[in-house]
């Protein structure tokens, strides 16, 4: 009971990650400092498509779920078994991955311009 319970925390974590990996910058905008976190988030988890890099995440949840007599996840992963084909079509992966890497260039500009405005208006009212 304890390691299925472990592989669904993982599960949710993992979920919590890729949602933060999308929006992560936007959250930046209201606390700027996190910027540094996303950074990473978002460096980590585009290594893991374009490099393959193993998700020590995938590993916990497959370990779990082995450990509890589940199947673990597909040697595909965690994107490809629980999001790919459930919430969007697998023809749209490309789009989605697009989708995605415009959102964060797009809240890391919109990150840069409120910090110039913020400097700005701070340096006509200094």
């Amino acid at each position: 009971m304890q390691y299925r319970l472990l592989a669904d925390a993982t599960a949710i974590a993992h979920f919590l990650f890729v949602a933060y990996l999308v929006v992560g910058g936007f959250i930046a905008w209201r606390w700027p400092r996190t910027i540094w976190l996303h950074i990473l988030a978002v460096a980590w988890g585009f290594s893991t498509i374009l490099f393959g890099f193993e998700c020590p995440l995938t590993d916990l949840e497959n370990w779990s779920r082995h450990r509890a007599g589940e199947a673990g996840l597909p040697s595909t992963g965690f994107i490809d078994h629980y999001i790919t084909g459930v919430l969007y079509p697998r023809s749209a992966l490309d789009l989605v991955r697009v989708l995605v890497a415009l959102c964060v260039v797009v809240s890391w500009v919109g990150l840069a311009w409120r910090s110039r405005q913020r400097a700005a208006k701070s340096a006509v009212t200094g």
